[in-house]
Parts: structure tokens; C-alpha cells; sequence
């Protein structure tokens, strides 16, 4: 798999196109604030309660998780009508305060930890996910794993 850039995502340029494996022992440093609960409740990692839920992130819409306290920059952000994609939560992940002033609030985010490459923690995040853009970016790695392979390795197409 290729590996883009946080900055490719926070430009616009390019897809993720993180590892999930990393991004599940990345994701080891946020569960001291978040945690990952299905929507039937079961635990998937056990976290900190300080951030949001991150099951089913990809494809929510931005500061929705219900009863969490949000602060007013990202709920702001929110009202936008703004919803995660892997793009948005790389950029976010890379620098939360400036996500919030460029994409309709302003102030401090209270996330305080920052991630220089969040594209395999997000690759994990999408995988507990039904949205749209969470599958399509599974689908397109697939894809390109299957360009590279040499036609020798690559299976029969139906």
C-alpha cells in the first residue's frame, strides 16, 4: 500500500491511503482520551472518555456524538453541516486549533495531542465504518495493491 502524506490530505491533493495494522497500534495514543464502542456496545478498545467515541467516525457528521461536551470552535465547525471524512480527520489529527479556524470556528480545539501522519490511524478508524467514503477508500487501496502486484501474483479476473 502507498502511504500519502498528512499534507497531501490537508491540501486537498490525493487520498488516504493509510495501513490499518499501524493505525491500530498508532491509535494506542488515543485511546488515553478516546474509545471505540459499537453502536450495540461493545467495547472494541477501551479508552479515556475525555474525546468522543471514534466508532463510526468516517462518514458522521463533525462534533454529533450525542452527549458528548464538545467546546465551541469545532461545535461551530459542526454547525457548518460538515461531515469527517478521512481527509477532514487527517487534517484534523494533524493540527486540530487550525482545522477549527479554517473550516468555520475559531478558537483552541481541546484535542491537545497531534499526530504528524494520522493517515493509518484514520485507515483504522474507517474500518468501523459504514460510510461511503470509508469503503470507497478501502475499495481504492485494494485497487492499487492489485496495480502493483506483478500480473504473475495477481488473481484471475472473473
Amino acid at each position: 500500500m502507498l502511504a500519502t502524506s498528512a499534507a497531501a490530505f490537508a491540501d486537498g491533493h490525493g487520498h488516504g491511503h493509510g495501513d490499518p495494522d499501524k493505525g491500530a497500534k498508532d491509535f494506542n495514543k488515543c485511546k488515553a482520551c478516546h474509545t471505540i464502542v459499537s453502536d450495540s456496545g461493545e467495547t472494541i478498545v477501551k479508552g479515556g472518555k475525555t474525546g468522543p467515541n471514534l466508532f463510526g467516525v468516517v462518514g458522521r457528521p463533525v462534533a454529533s456524538y450525542p452527549d458528548f461536551k464538545y467546546g465551541d470552535g469545532i461545535l461551530a465547525v459542526g454547525a457548518t453541516g460538515m461531515v469527517w471524512t478521512p481527509e477532514l480527520i487527517t487534517e484534523y489529527a494533524v493540527d486540530p486549533t487550525k482545522f477549527i479556524d479554517t473550516h468555520g470556528g475559531s478558537g483552541r480545539s481541546k484535542m491537545t495531542f497531534k499526530l504528524k501522519d494520522a493517515s493509518d490511524v484514520v485507515a483504522y478508524l474507517a474500518t468501523f465504518s459504514d460510510a461511503p467514503e470509508a469503503m470507497e477508500a478501502t475499495e481504492e487501496e485494494s485497487g492499487e495493491a492489485m496495480e502493483e502486484m506483478p500480473a504473475e501474483e495477481a488473481p484471475a479476473s472473473e
